[in-house]
């Protein structure tokens, strides 16, 4: 069923975006020497343009070579909004072009990533992260592949290409069902789907080397693991880090490829982490003696010290963060890399969203992929759910009051007061 209506980009404030010099109060990597300002000639100035407004939780946004803009509700499903400004809700609950009755949402979980094939184009292949109750005894999380028509108005062919990934079921001493789900999808340069999940808060599933929950997957179109995974012995092929909390952001670095991760601390530690393969993040939320952890789940119940993101005393070669939120925990999320002299200073640079902090940072990593300074966006206050570069250059952000958002850089300087 197509659901039309008239465009609807709706420009609501157009602002200058300043810039603060992130220090610690900023939530800032305490490890990193403060910079200067870039000159104020190379810093973009934003413009910020509400496209759409009331939706349903948005989640994940993707782009179609020809500007289609494909967008998950948690609780409704996928739907794609044409360049005309129409519309389909194409994958989901009741009144979508193709329904999943398996589909439901509870707490964090249910529609959530999207990624477009690499051969989309041709194929017409999108792939969704969702909450299923086929199993309903625990319910699951999976990944789905489906194929849409030329004018997007059908989806098909379903198939489910990886199940299996862990769902909280049910509430427990330290939150409730459908926690920590994880649900970022993007496919790297090197043509692989990478697949972010969560720890349930289950102490044991970070550093389980066969439960899919705490990882971050790298799989083909297909779902079979990639080659050059790496992982341990004895772990799933299709794992290519492990010891993860919940991880909500990937984004892949302009020129290297390299994979990063965002993911948010337990009350404080907020990462964002260069991923090699075969890595362990460091989360061993489990058998803390010296804490008090309701279900053996110590992740809420220490310190930076006691019960750090990344424990280096249990895993001396774990993955080290390149920024991270030693603060608090802010709930940092969504991620990507602002691409195109459009950026001007902070092309290459990359944009994380922040949730329970309600703010886009911008940071700038060295050569290695560690963060040497990094800055506010001063964009509205909002829970920052997705980032996706739109193949008009332009940033489209997702908050979790229901709007998407265009940002576009100008080139015009800014005015230092």
């Amino acid at each position: 069923m197509t659901a039309m209506r008239p465009p609807s980009l709706r420009s609501t404030s157009v602002t200058p975006v300043a810039l603060c010099l992130l220090a610690l109060a900023c939530g800032g990597d305490d490890r990193a020497p403060v910079q200067p300002d870039p000159p104020v000639t190379d810093t973009p100035l934003l413009t910020r343009t509400v496209v759409d407004s009331g939706l349903n939780n948005p989640w994940d946004i993707a782009f179609a070579p020809d500007g289609a803009m494909f967008y998950t509700e948690r609780c409704t499903g996928l739907s794609v909004r044409r360049t005309d400004g129409s519309r389909t809700r194409l994958f989901g609950t009741a009144g979508s072009a193709l329904v999943a009755t398996d589909l439901f949402c509870l707490g964090q979980s249910g529609m959530n990533g999207v990624a477009l094939d690499p051969d989309f184009a041709t194929n017409r292949r999108v792939y969704v992260y969702m909450s299923s109750n086929i199993t309903t005894s625990p319910r699951t999380n999976r990944v789905v592949r489906l194929q849409l028509d030329a004018g997007y108005t059908t989806a098909s062919a379903r198939t489910d290409i990886v199940t299996g990934i862990a769902f909280k079921d049910a509430d427990n001493a330290v939150g409730g069902a459908g926690a920590h789900s994880g649900g970022r999808i993007r496919f790297g340069p090197d043509g692989f789907l990478y697949i972010g999940t969560g720890d349930n808060h289950n102490p044991v599933l970070p550093q389980h080397p066969t439960l899919l929950g705490g990882k971050v997957l790298r799989v083909t179109t297909g779902g079979a693991a990639a080659p050059g995974n790496n992982p341990p012995a004895g772990f799933d092929a299709r794992i290519y880090t492990y010891g993860h909390r919940n991880v909500q952001g990937l984004a892949f670095r302009p020129g290297t490829g390299q994979a990063f991760s965002a993911e948010h601390g337990p009350n404080h530690s907020d990462e964002v982490t260069p991923l090699v393969a075969g890595g362990n993040g460091g989360w061993d939320p489990q058998s803390r003696p010296a804490l008090t952890c309701p279900g053996n789940y110590c992740g809420y119940a220490g310190s930076p010290t006691t019960m750090p993101m990344t424990d280096f005393g249990r895993f001396p070669g774990a993955l080290a963060p390149s920024w991270n939120n030693n603060s608090s925990s802010q709930g940092t999320g969504p991620a990507t890399f602002l691409v195109g002299p459009q950026w001007r200073a902070w092309n290459g640079w990359l944009a994380v969203g922040i949730m329970g902090g309600q703010r886009l940072v911008i940071i700038e990593l060295d050569a290695a992929g560690i963060s040497t300074r990094a800055v506010n966006a001063a964009v509205p206050a909002a829970r920052y759910r997705a980032l996706t570069q739109g193949s008009d250059g332009a940033l489209y952000v997702a908050t979790d009051a229901g709007e998407i958002w265009r940002l576009t850089p100008s080139v015009a300087p800014a005015v230092r007061e």
